[in-house]
């Protein structure tokens, strides 16, 4: 589905414990395949750094169920930066659409580091420019660094990925998601992991027999909600 020249995904969240982590994975591996990127079985490191403007509204939005709703976030993989990206992640009531732009390490730390966004305006890319306006305009800064470990399994029919995220973490007192280890704090008790399911258009029959997890109900889980919140927790002891 298309909507404002923009691809649309459905997209499910579950909290699973690790007995349905690991039997489900068990039926996914004989019908999907292990995303390419995934350096091991186990899965690879995602961490984010996420911007939200003076009045919190990526946080407040969520929070309030507005149906259209989007956050910006600079992402890298296995904690390197060979491949920094720049994403705006787009919520239309039950459909979402995520936009990329490849941020240079000069330009990562001119935005990060400098706090300097100049060069963003200069940019071709459309996402760039936008990301300029809400930093010049709404006074959108870093907030919060999210890290976690990923599994992710794809299938071509619906295009289909599922993925299990483990270990969520919130980093303290750092927006430089470069820093080798920054300090975290663990987010979710270690028995719980986070189900993700995001197709096209349908989601086959086959996957939703393997999935069958009648019990659960769809969870409107963030992860940049759930680090902000634990880490205004801290603040508030």
């Amino acid at each position: 589905m298309r909507y404002e020249e923009k691809n649309l995904r459905h997209e499910l969240k579950f909290y699973i414990n690790y007995h349905e982590y690991y039997t489900l994975k068990q039926r996914l591996k004989y019908f999907m395949e292990l995303d390419s990127f995934v350096p091991e079985y186990e899965g690879y490191h995602v961490r984010s750094l996420y911007f939200d403007d003076v009045y919190d509204s990526s946080l407040y939005e969520k929070n309030s169920g507005v149906n259209r709703r989007q956050k910006y976030r600079i992402r890298i993989y296995n904690k390197s930066d060979s491949k920094i990206r720049l994403e705006r992640k787009s919520k239309y009531g039950q459909y979402i659409s995520k936009e990329t732009a490849i941020l240079t390490r000069q330009e990562y730390n001119d935005l990060v580091i400098e706090n300097k966004s100049d060069f963003l305006i200069e940019s071709q890319d459309m996402l760039k420019r936008n990301f300029y306006f809400e930093i010049r305009h709404n006074l959108m800064k870093p907030k919060v660094i999210v890290d976690y470990e990923r599994e992710a399994f794809l299938l071509g029919a619906g295009n289909v990925r599922i993925t299990f995220d483990k270990k969520l973490e919130a980093g303290i007192d750092s927006i430089d998601i470069l820093e080798c280890e920054p300090a975290t704090v663990r987010i979710l008790p270690e028995s719980v992991l986070i189900l993700e399911i995001k197709y096209d258009d349908f989601l086959p029959g086959l996957i939703k027999n393997l999935i069958q997890f009648t019990s659960h109900d769809i969870s409107a889980i963030s992860k940049y909600v759930m680090c902000r919140e634990a880490l205004n927790d801290l603040t508030m002891k």
